[in-house]
């Protein structure tokens, strides 16, 4: 593994120092890099299956990255307004009030 600090690694390299490599090399170095889709349309069916799923602790590095890669408030608005007849109104508001937070810690 790299000396070089990534995420994956940062987050739980010392508990499972296996998996932050493979989350490096395989999820963000191959799958994430695939130009079979843009970086921005890979953040969007992230995020929306996210939101779906319930999964709020991956969420907020994810809306973060959503906005990296061009997608706008409005549009992760709009997703979480659209997902709240798919996937429920719960995870809806769920997902809201963590991109509130997101989009504040974002404008520092």
């Amino acid at each position: 593994m790299a000396d070089e600090p990534t995420n994956a690694r940062q987050s739980f390299g010392d508990i499972a120092p296996h998996l932050a490599e493979i989350t490096d090399k395989v999820l963000f170095g191959d799958v994430w890099e695939n130009p079979a889709l843009s970086a921005r349309d890979r953040s969007l069916v992230t995020i929306t299956s996210l939101i779906s799923l319930y999964r709020t602790n991956e969420l907020p590095f994810h809306l973060k990255k959503a906005l990296d890669n061009g997608i706008t408030k409005d549009e992760i608005i709009a997703t979480m307004t659209h997902l709240a007849f798919y996937s429920g109104w719960p995870t809806a508001m769920s997902a809201l009030q963590i991109a509130r937070k997101v989009f504040e810690d974002n404008k520092a």
